[in-house]
C-alpha cells in the first residue's frame, strides 16, 4: 500500500512540474480540448499564421475576436487559434462583445 501512495505522489509531482514548465514557456495545453493556449497574441499568431487569433475565456469556453469588448480582458483567459478553439469545443461570443 505504501508503494502505491509513493507512486501516486511521484506522478502528481511530475504533473505539477510539467505544468510549471509550460507556464514559464508561455504555452499551456488544455486537457479537455487539447487546445494550445498562449500568453501573448504574438505566440498564438506564430503557432497558427493562417488562422485568426482569438481570446478565450478559459473558465467559460467562450472566445472573443480582436476589437470586441472582452478581447484580452477577462479574468481568466488565453490567446488561441480560432480553428483549434472550435475543434476543442469552445464557441464564439453570441452578443458580439
Amino acid at each position: 500500500m505504501r508503494n502505491v501512495v509513493i507512486l501516486g505522489m511521484r506522478r502528481a509531482a511530475s504533473a505539477m512540474l510539467l505544468v510549471i514548465v509550460l507556464l514559464f514557456t508561455g504555452v499551456t495545453v488544455s486537457v479537455a480540448g487539447a487546445v494550445a493556449l498562449f500568453q501573448t497574441e504574438q505566440s498564438a499568431a506564430a503557432h497558427c499564421p493562417r488562422d485568426v487569433v482569438v481570446w478565450v475565456n478559459t473558465q467559460t469556453g467562450v472566445f472573443h475576436f480582436k476589437g470586441q469588448r472582452w478581447y484580452a480582458a477577462t479574468k481568466q483567459g488565453a490567446f488561441v487559434c480560432e480553428a483549434e478553439a472550435l475543434q476543442g469545443g469552445m464557441r464564439a461570443t453570441r452578443n458580439g462583445q
